[in-house]
This record gives C-alpha cells, sequence and structure tokens, in this order.
C-alpha cells in the first residue's frame, strides 16, 4: 500500500502537515508534497477536508493528472568548479530537438557558477535558464541539489526533463523523481518522439545490451531521463542568441552533510576516452596484449588515444580504463578505428555517435561493418603497420 496525494483535488490548506507524526508531508508550490520519510501511518487520510489524500494498492493506478498543465523541456546543466561541464551542453542540443517538435520551450536549470555560465546555455541554444546562485549549492550535494529541483519542477511543471548519466546526475536525480512521483528511464542512448501521443520515447540498452528497449511514460508528467555523455551532438553556439536568466531563490533548502574539500585525482596513466579526438581500439581480434603497442603508436602519430572492447579486457590485456562500451565509456571522437572488434551491440552503444567510424576486421561478415564509415577487410597486423607507415612518410 502506498499513500498518495490528488493534486487537483489539493487546495495545499496545510492540515495534513501537522497531522503526520513523521514530518513526511510538505507544502510546495501550494500543493501537499509527500517525501521518501513516509511510514504510511494513515494518519494524514481523515485529516484531509478536501479528500484529496488516499491510500492504493500498489501497482495500482493513482487518479489520473491533468497532463495538459505540463509544457517545455528542461535539461539540467552541471557545473564543476564553476565550468559548465560538456554533457549539459550535449543535451540542450538533443533537448533544442525535442523542443521544436513539441513547439516548446527548451530551459535549463543551472546551481552555482556565475550569470557568464547561465548566458552560454542560451548560446548553445536555451531559451530561459532557472539559475540560483545560493553558497549551499556552489558545491555538489545531492539532498539539496534534490530539493531545489523538485521544487522548480512542482512550481513550473516541465514536460520533459533530462539530466546526463554523469556520477553527478547518477546521485540526485532519482531522489528528484522520487520527490516529484516521476518515473526515471536510466542511461538512455537516443531519445525521440512520438508523433501520435507526443510521449518522450526512451531508448537504452536492456539484458545486458542484447536489445535496446523503448520506455514511455504516458500517464505521468514529467517524463524523467538521463542520458549517457557523448552520445548525443552538441547545438551550434551562437553568442548573439538572446534569451531570458530567471534568478531563482534557493530558500529553505536543508542538508544533512558537508563539502569539507574536493580531491581531484591526478595520474600519469589516466586516460580521458571522453576527450579525444581519435580513439584507436582494439578488440578480440588482437589476439593478445602485443598487438596493443602497435595500436600506442598509431594513436601517438594521430594524436589520439587508446581504447578497447570488454573482450580484451577481460582478458586482461589492457586494463579497464581504455574500455569503451555498455559497461565502460562513451565517446564521440572526430574518427574511431576498430581493430578487431566485431562489432557487438554491448560495444556499438559506446561508439555508434562517432563522426567517422573505420573499421579493420578480417571477418567481411563482421557486424562492425554495417555502421563504419569505412571498412577494410583483411588482417590488422599487416593493414595497421602500412597506416603507420604511410603516416611517416605523410609526416616525413
Amino acid at each position: 500500500m502506498r499513500i498518495n496525494i490528488n493534486k487537483d483535488k489539493c487546495s495545499g490548506c496545510g492540515v495534513c502537515v501537522g497531522a503526520c507524526p513523521f514530518n513526511s508531508i510538505e507544502i510546495r508550490a501550494g500543493k501537499a508534497e509527500i517525501n521518501e520519510s513516509c511510514n504510511i501511518c494513515r494518519a494524514c487520510l481523515n485529516a484531509c477536508p478536501e479528500g484529496a489524500i488516499l491510500e492504493i494498492e500498489d501497482g495500482a493506478t493513482a487518479p489520473a493528472a491533468d497532463l495538459s498543465a505540463y509544457k517545455g523541456v528542461w535539461i539540467f546543466a552541471e557545473q564543476r568548479e564553476g565550468r559548465l561541464a560538456s554533457v549539459g551542453l550535449e543535451l540542450i542540443g538533443e533537448g533544442r530537438k525535442l523542443a521544436d517538435i513539441r513547439k516548446a520551450e527548451l530551459c535549463a536549470v543551472l546551481f552555482g557558477a556565475t550569470e557568464a555560465e547561465a548566458k552560454e546555455l542560451i548560446a548553445w541554444g536555451a531559451d530561459k535558464v532557472y539559475h540560483a546562485t545560493d553558497p549551499i549549492l556552489d558545491k555538489f550535494n545531492d539532498e539539496p541539489y534534490a530539493q531545489a529541483m523538485a521544487n522548480l519542477i512542482n512550481e513550473y511543471r516541465p514536460e520533459i526533463v533530462l539530466a546526463g548519466a554523469s556520477a553527478l546526475g547518477r546521485s540526485f536525480i532519482p531522489r528528484v523523481a522520487g520527490k516529484v512521483r516521476a518515473g526515471l528511464t536510466a542511461d538512455c542512448t537516443s531519445l525521440e518522439i512520438d508523433e501520435e501521443s507526443g510521449n518522450l520515447l526512451q531508448i537504452r540498452p536492456a539484458f545486458g545490451g542484447n536489445i535496446m528497449a523503448t520506455i514511455l511514460c504516458p500517464n505521468n508528467r514529467p517524463q524523467m531521463a538521463t542520458v549517457r555523455p557523448k552520445v548525443m551532438k552538441k547545438g551550434v553556439h551562437d553568442p548573439g542568441r538572446k534569451g531570458e536568466i530567471i534568478k531563482v531563490p534557493a530558500s529553505g533548502l536543508t542538508c544533512r552533510t558537508k563539502v569539507v574539500e574536493i580531491v581531484q585525482e591526478a595520474s600519469e596513466c589516466m586516460v580521458n576516452l571522453q576527450d579525444a579526438e581519435i580513439l584507436v581500439s582494439g578488440g578480440r581480434g588482437m589476439n593478445g596484449p602485443k598487438g596493443f603497442e602497435m595500436l600506442k603508436e598509431l594513436a601517438m602519430l594521430l594524436g589520439g588515444a587508446v581504447g578497447s572492447s570488454r573482450a580484451a579486457v577481460d582478458e586482461g590485456w589492457i586494463p579497464y580504463r581504455h574500455q569503451v562500451g555498455q559497461t565502460g565509456k562513451t565517446v564521440c571522437p572526430r574518427i574511431y578505428i576498430a581493430c578487431g572488434i566485431s562489432g557487438a551491440v554491448q560495444h556499438l552503444v559506446g561508439m555508434q555517435s562517432s563522426d567517422i567510424i573505420i573499421a579493420v576486421n578480417r571477418n567481411p561478415e563482421a557486424p562492425i561493418f554495417k555502421y563504419a564509415t569505412y571498412g577494410i577487410v583483411g588482417d590488422l597486423y599487416e593493414i595497421v603497420p602500412m597506416m603507420i607507415k604511410k603516416i611517416k612518410e605523410v609526416k616525413g
């Protein structure tokens, strides 16, 4: 069993707040909200003078909400040390497409950072930016972030809310979904709008990456999803673009923990595959760790980095930090060279949005060739040395 509040009936009188012995009910944007601390004691059921609070069985359908009241596409723009994270700009690029289809506004939510960063979001395609600059939001802490985001959603009622499937997004967006009683699809690799219903089609790998599942949320709003970094393309940057920056008060936020210090790991061996413009990756066809030395030489000549499929990592030929795919990094380089990689869906999920894909495989039926811009059928131990030789000749 669970307790549900019919927002259309709720008058925001606050009687239920005083009746709850666990402080599980709050008034937000003029409506009662039940938070995650509810113990289903049922004290609020008889207290509500409007009859807006009901007890329903798990799996039962709550009273239908007025979906027409929800409008607009929202993206959460991450910031680290006052600078915008690239995943937010990728979300603006995708959000712009969705908003144009829905003929709605595209809004960004920014906690912390400066007004200059808020203006950057407009330059990248946002129509409005909800900007909160309270000191409690300067350093990421999922409790106040979740409270602030949920407050905004309850007040302005967006139709779609998107966030990056980064460590930050994965930490606090599920809390937000719980607070606003919405579903959440994690780790999406594609987003579309259904032509007939207007629902958001949230597409992600399922069952170990063996199928691509399309998930809908037809009866509730907002429709919420997290999107993997580097699977969406950034929009067009227009410094002269005009938009509205809305200053959001952050009063009343609470936090039971404090961020004392942020320590950044620094290591020469760290590989940032997601920032590489050129990636040279090897798979099971490398037949051992020795072949990756050859790939490293090619990557160095091209000014790129070395990646791998999960098969090569599982064999111990290369460390996990180089892995590209569903269980590794999602990348979007200008050029992706796949050597000895068959093209399983788990790997394709992590690299298929690359601008140019060059596949080298001895099997002409390998699935990777269906996605490759250029395909070379042959022994990689003959082809890669030829590539290295030619590049050296060109470079003199």
